[in-house]
């Protein structure tokens, strides 16, 4: 049997090396999610990589074994091709391990989904509403309650045509952000004026579909403070490029300063 030469091993040692440095630094990647900033959004992160790498195991042990058979009794070595119509073991083994694999994957999401959907005791209720093509925001309980307005793209109508430079934020900025204190289970109920939106802040975990004459909910906790940007990710017209989500999250003493300000604005 003959063995990988020294350099051939070296470079099979630093291709490895080099696929787990860049693993490990995935979610610096463009396309990898997007870094997680609330509880649930890094348990589905993990979730993520769980089945991904779960996966990767599967397909290389799969075809790994089938290119090893191919291989190892291939008729040039005088192998002959092996009649029989039905294997007991092989049958049992072709149904366990699947099973098995599927309550791997299963026991963890069901986890992650229940979470998902408990919006009880929520510390804040925000009442979500899309248009075409904006959203309006009204906190109907807990600190802040009355307070009303929409959000609309703040965008230059010159950088949309093309007649001055994009700007940072470019089609991700508002006129009025949605602002919520950190560390605060937060209810959204989502609900449309005139056709199916989605409101969608992957920083979160949180997505929901605004379907008009429903309403539906979700919820999210901040883990820190910070600006988190986002689109409707539902076709809903010509200018659904055209609505962001910007959501604020701020301490606690400051989100109490937001709202004093905010009720004397509502009040004039």
């Amino acid at each position: 049997m003959m063995k990988a030469s020294t350099p051939a091993r070296i470079a099979t040692w630093t291709a490895a090396a080099l696929a787990m440095l860049l693993s490990g630094q995935a979610l610096a990647l463009e396309w990898n999610l997007q870094r997680a900033s609330s509880s649930l959004a890094a348990d589905i992160h993990g979730l993520h990589e769980y089945v991904m790498l779960l996966c990767t195991v599967i397909f290389v042990g799969v075809f790994g074994f089938m290119f090893w058979a191919c291989y190892a009794h291939r008729k040039s070595k005088g192998h002959k091709a092996a009649q029989f119509h039905e294997n007991t073991t092989v049958e049992i083994l072709w149904t366990v391990i699947p099973a098995l694999i599927l309550i791997g994957i299963a026991w963890p999401t069901t986890r992650v989904l229940v979470a998902q959907k408990d919006t009880s005791n929520p510390d804040l209720t925000i009442k979500v509403t899309g248009y075409q093509w904006k959203w309006g925001y009204d906190y109907v309980k807990g600190e802040g309650e009355g307070i009303s307005f929409v959000s609309t793209l703040s965008t230059p109508r010159e950088q949309i045509e093309n007649k001055a430079p994009k700007g940072q934020f470019y089609l991700l900025e508002v006129d009025n952000e949605l602002v919520v204190p950190v560390g605060k289970k937060v209810r959204i109920l989502t609900t449309a004026a005139d056709v199916i939106h989605s409101w969608w802040v992957p920083a979160f975990g949180a997505k929901q579909d605004a379907i008009p004459g429903f309403i539906r909910d979700l919820w999210f906790k901040a883990t820190e403070t910070g600006t988190f940007r986002s689109q409707c990710v539902e076709l809903c017209g010509k200018e659904h490029g055209f609505m962001p989500i910007v959501v604020k999250v701020v301490t606690q003493e400051e989100y109490g300063k937001w709202v004093g300000d905010q009720m004397k604005l509502n009040h004039r």
